[in-house]
């Protein structure tokens, strides 16, 4: 395994058409989830020039207007293009009301553990969770720097500070590693667009950004710019307006943006617009939450936990755990400790982590609030997959 290598992660803003799609497709989750928390709800999105597309299938007691959340979570954006805003853009939806089932309106949290065994997952899907101690949140450095530029570009810009940016945007992180560990910045790299009247001149965009996004981005870090570092602003020169109008958008699009920048493995499945029966999405937070107690205790350096699920069964027919030689004890213990202590059936982890009812109780949603800037080591939220309240119990055998 490569001890010296560069690695390099990207995240957008929440602006970027294919996390525009993610937030709506949350939003919608959240509606049906906050009226009734039984909700059945896969909702997919498109966007492009004018246009918003949405695509539902759900069993529900809630009454949801579509074409109002698309157009608030728009507005909320910033989009008042001529070519794209909240007022004028065309909504579509093909909606599809789906049969209950005999699982739809259990409440989780009054299961014994018999009749939690006995709910079976109704997809099929590998998942993976990842941790490893490059930063406070157990991310690896790039993506948790990727999404701190990206964070802030998008902060000048709803604070006014830099009055000529637009919504959509995008940043890169490369890290230099050595003996597996964050040397130095490699490179950044930030996209950013601008309105078309007041977009300021390349010497210009470059000051600022450094002044106002990188700067301050980096500031409580240990690992910052230096000489050799490269930093490229629209290195292919301006992007004057971005979002749908420039370029189309999709939900689930951004998987290593939501996860873990591809610095380790993430499932294809997408997670946002998913109500919390969907395995693809809840198992990919509960692997994430026995990687980062692993990583708590003091197992390993870097964990990547593997949950594998097949349609009709209620545990995972597979656990693995690779600890990429960082592991103080073998990853065969490791995953005995995991199994021994962490609920990876579909309705545990449902009830452990009150998934049907925190739309209700966090203002402004809760499912929207993780579709731009990342699923896993949000430490804004109060996520309770990011929780390590496990590490004692693993660290204590």
């Amino acid at each position: 395994m490569k001890k010296d290598f560069v690695f390099i992660s990207e995240s957008v803003t929440e602006g970027h058409p294919d996390k525009l799609c993610d937030q709506i497709s949350d939003a919608c989750v959240d509606h049906f989830l906050q009226q009734d928390p039984f909700s059945k709800i896969i909702a997919e999105c498109a966007v492009a020039t004018s246009i918003v597309f949405i695509a539902a299938r759900f069993t529900s007691h809630a009454t949801v207007d579509f074409p109002y959340i698309a157009r608030e979570i728009i507005n909320q954006i910033g989009y008042n293009q001529s070519t794209f805003n909240a007022k004028t853009c065309s909504v579509l939806t093909s909606l599809k009301v789906l049969p209950s089932d005999e699982y739809g309106y259990t409440d989780e949290k009054t299961l014994t553990d018999d009749q939690i065994d006995a709910i079976p997952v109704k997809n099929q899907v590998t998942v993976f969770g990842f941790a490893c101690n490059q930063t406070p949140a157990f991310m690896p450095l790039p993506i948790w720097l990727a999404h701190k530029l990206s964070r802030r570009l998008t902060s000048v810009r709803h604070q006014k500070i830099l009055t000529y940016l637009e919504p959509d945007g995008k940043t890169q992180v490369g890290i230099e590693y050595r003996n597996r560990k964050p040397y130095r910045i490699h490179s950044i790299t930030i996209i950013a667009s601008q309105n078309k009247n007041s977009g300021p001149e390349s010497a210009r965009l470059s000051d600022d950004m450094r002044e106002t996004v990188i700067k301050p981005a980096f500031a409580d870090e240990g690992i910052r710019p230096d000489e050799k570092t490269k930093i490229f602003i629209n290195p292919d020169g301006p992007f004057i307006t971005g979002g749908p109008s420039v370029h189309s958008g999709l939900t689930g699009k951004k998987c290593a943006v939501d996860t873990y920048g591809e610095y380790s493995r993430q499932s294809g499945a997408t997670l946002s617009g998913k109500d919390p029966s969907r395995i693809d999405r809840i198992g990919a937070y509960a692997a994430r939450y026995a990687a980062k107690n692993v990583v708590a205790a003091g197992l390993a350096e870097e964990c990547e936990v593997q949950l594998s699920y097949s349609i009709g069964l209620s545990r995972p027919v597979s656990i693995q755990v690779e600890t990429y030689g960082t592991g103080t004890v073998a990853d065969s213990k490791i995953v005995q400790k995991i199994k021994d202590h962490f609920d990876f059936r579909l309705a545990g982890v449902i009830k452990q982590f009150n998934l049907r009812y925190l739309p209700s109780t966090i203002k402004g949603g809760f499912y929207r609030k993780l579709a731009a800037y990342g699923h896993m080591g949000r430490m804004d939220i109060g996520l309770p997959w990011e929780l390590t309240d496990k590490a004692h119990l693993l660290a204590g055998e």
